[in-house]
């Protein structure tokens, strides 16, 4: 017979060893929508395609309706051989958890459903809903979170709490927006001996991403702090002497409510106007647009997670506003200023990298914490 402890600790380790890497989130809903099923909890996958699918399950009824959501996603582990254990097998060691997705984010969509499981055993909620919205591709493109948006499961929601690692049990309510957008550039080959003959792909786009970055360094940086304009990936060309007849670059822009994407676009759109005019054949695809999220730092939920997290974190809790991106992108899209939303998860800064971990104690700590949180949110 496992105790709690060990039980916790078997469910969380069972969905590291599902190899959802930017893909198969099916096997992971699959595996939780039969975890509710023996605790006698309503759950539905929803799916979006192929082995991508989404999954909603609920406790409670009526108002009001705390969302909390977690993605079933985890990203590539890279180089095996950097490891110090599998992957996709969760070890101990002197305290840590480790495994692929540990921190972004299995524990915390983990602590999520056990706080669920937990609460349902006690007969509780009495009063109003924990709607669970586990997601289908937020590290590439948010579609799951974006289908939740669509279809709705966020329109009577009247709180979402996002279960992603926010620093050592600090939080969030402000998150800066993504701008992903791909730069096409075309261009006429010949021998490098003769470049006057064609045109060099490459160049206008270098010229336009230096310049575009130098003028975003100009922004001034807003609460959330600056914009980032980020040239991540740059192609062209195959061979040392031939001009490149094409050529094409990634770029990922982090916005703030000061400067937005919508702003973002329109500048790149005058940028590659000037060098299309001047004779370059630049284009432009946008891959992601999320904008930046910003509520209240006092918001409803936010306090009521400083007064019962202080406990488990030995300070007070620190509100700080995130630089990355999470699903409430979508979901907590359109929502007002005071709406009650936080960033509050398990990690301990390793996302994306090898080794990844996390303090056990702290997994154990946050399936407390949700449960206590989920209670006081809809008691007030």
């Amino acid at each position: 017979m496992l105790s709690e402890n060990q039980e916790y600790l078997k469910i969380l380790a069972d969905l590291i060893k599902i190899k959802s890497v930017n893909d198969h989130e099916l096997e992971v809903a699959e595996y939780l929508k039969d975890l509710f099923q023996k605790n006698d909890i309503h759950s539905e996958i929803l799916p979006i395609k192929g082995q991508r699918a989404n999954l909603v399950a609920e406790i409670g009824s009526g108002a009001p309706v705390l969302a909390v959501s977690g993605h079933m996603d985890v990203v590539d582990p890279g180089n095996l051989a950097a490891w110090d254990s599998d992957p996709f097998t969760m070890t101990e060691k002197d305290g840590k958890l480790f495994g692929r997705g540990i921190t972004d984010m299995k524990a915390g969509l983990a602590a999520l459903v056990i706080a669920m499981i937990e609460l349902k055993k006690q007969g509780l909620p009495k009063k109003g809903t924990i709607r669970l919205l586990a997601t289908a591709g937020e590290e590439v493109g948010e579609e799951g979170s974006a289908a939740f948006y669509r279809d709705h499961y966020m329109e009577d929601a009247d709180g979402l709490l996002i279960a992603e690692p926010s620093s050592t049990y600090g939080t969030t309510s402000e998150q800066k927006g993504s701008f992903d957008i791909k730069f096409t550039s075309k261009g006429t080959s010949v021998h490098s001996s003769t470049p006057e003959k064609g045109y060099n792909a490459l160049v206008p786009l270098m010229q336009l991403l230096n310049e575009a970055n130098e003028y975003f360094e100009t922004i001034p940086a807003g609460e959330m702090g600056p914009v980032r304009f980020n040239i991540d990936v740059l192609n062209g060309g195959n061979q040392i002497n031939s001009i490149p007849d094409s050529a094409t670059a990634l770029i990922n822009v982090r916005t703030i409510p000061e400067y937005d994407n919508d702003q973002v676009a329109k500048k790149i759109e005058t940028l590659v106007r000037t060098y299309n005019d001047a004779g370059a054949q630049i284009s432009t695809e946008i891959i992601m647009n999320e904008f930046p999220i910003a509520t209240s730092p006092s918001n409803q939920l936010v306090k009521t997670i400083q007064s019962i997290g202080k406990e488990y974190a030995g300070r007070e809790i620190v509100v700080a506003a995130s630089p990355g991106i999470t699903d409430a992108s979508n979901l907590a899209k359109d929502k007002p200023n005071d709406f009650p939303f936080a960033v509050y998860g398990p990690g301990d800064g390793s996302q994306h990298q090898v080794n990844e971990s996390l303090p056990k104690k702290m997994y154990l700590d946050f399936i407390e914490i949700y449960q206590k949180l989920f209670m006081e949110f809809l008691e007030k």
